[in-house]
């Protein structure tokens, strides 16, 4: 899989979707880290939660910020293509080929759009989580 960087699979919507799967996997074990990591009241001189919880909440936010980029870059490329092959097909109405790419362009820009939402919620679920288990030992900036 490809390192999360500006270079991102835009044109395969497949490996768009492995990509932000690949980078959701701090959200998905969010609940595991913070049973780990942050200590129950018997163990709380072994670890400073303070520093784990900020560390934490760097990560999430360097993640999410990151998932979320790639995906906006993702949509303004695809809307592009898109825009570009709709003032084709105003050229060249009878081209059934100029149509169907068409077609797959909007639908998998319409794919990208559905991950702005399916972010969101992995993100809000993460924060819950994070604002449960972290809530007393580390107060996020705003």
């Amino acid at each position: 899989m490809a390192a999360p960087s500006g270079a991102t699979g835009c044109e395969d919507f497949a490996e768009f979707q492995e990509l932000l799967r690949v980078m959701r996997t701090i959200d998905d074990r969010i609940v595991h880290e913070l049973n780990t990591t942050i200590p129950t009241a018997s163990f709380v001189g072994k670890v400073d939660p303070g520093q784990t919880c900020k560390e934490l909440y760097e990560s999430l936010m360097d993640a999410h910020t990151k998932r979320e980029r790639i995906i906006k870059n993702c949509i303004a490329q695809t809307s592009s293509v898109v825009k570009t092959l709709r003032e084709e097909r105003e050229k060249a109405q009878d081209d059934v080929a100029l149509l169907k790419q068409l077609r797959k362009e909007q639908t998998k820009l319409k794919l990208m759009q559905s991950e702005l939402n399916v972010e969101e919620v992995v993100n809000d679920r993460s924060w819950k989580v994070f604002n449960e288990r972290c809530r007393i030992h580390y107060k996020p900036p705003k």
